[in-house]
């Protein structure tokens, strides 16, 4: 919920707790973190590069049926487009070979218009999309699973945020660099993989090798 910081040390405020350090690695998303509050604030351009790094709007689905009969026509699950509200889906059955399951996902205006829908109608276009790329059988799923990035408190979004024009150049300095005794990690300051748990993996080693190097 807060952090303060001086010279010296930091005091990290949560809900069950007041902890004090020497440093913090904050890894939360760039909108998650400017919501933190500071004392004192930070610097107006590590502010402003957070106000000008949203999430994007992702609804994730997983379509769920007794097998995954693609597989036995040949396919491989993974199919793109840009004619549908689905853009992408990946083959996402378990090991076990069953039930099979198609993960496909409703992005950016595709899915602020349908989080709109009702449930029904949101999971209707889906499946009228699977049926599109992967034949008559794909209209027939047993469970459908979804999951609104955008609606989850800890997330607000996903898979990582995304830079406004001009952020990069006239704000980019700020996103890796400390203040103080404050480091920055998470996906979104990963120079390879941003945006996947590669990403924050590495930006985790990164942030704790500056906190190492500063003792």
């Amino acid at each position: 919920r807060a952090i303060a910081y001086d010279d010296e040390r930091v005091t990290v405020t949560t809900d069950a707790r007041r902890v004090r350090a020497r440093d913090v690695i904050v890894s939360i998303p760039p909108a998650l973190a400017s919501r933190i509050a500071y004392d004192p604030p930070l610097p107006p351009l590590r502010d402003q590069l957070t106000q000008k790094m949203p999430a994007g709007s992702v609804i994730k689905c997983n379509v769920v049926y007794d097998a995954p009969f693609w597989r036995a026509e040949g396919l491989s699950g993974q199919a793109a487009g840009d004619h549908f509200p689905i853009v992408f889906t990946f083959d996402n059955t378990p090991p076990s070979g069953s039930p099979g399951v198609l993960v496909c996902f409703l992005e950016g205006a595709e899915a602020r218009r349908h989080a709109r829908q009702h449930p029904k109608e949101r999971r209707d276009a889906v499946v009228a999309s699977l049926r599109a790329y992967f034949g008559p059988k794909a209209g027939d799923p047993i469970d459908f699973v979804e999951l609104d990035w955008s609606a989850e408190e800890w997330t607000r979004g996903c898979y990582g945020a995304h830079l406004a024009p001009g952020t990069w150049t006239q704000f980019g300095t700020a996103l890796r660099e400390p203040v103080g005794r404050i480091h920055w990690a998470g996906t979104e300051t990963a120079t390879l993989w941003a945006g996947y748990m590669d990403g924050a993996l590495t930006s985790g080693e990164r942030a704790a090798a500056e906190v190492l190097a500063a003792e």
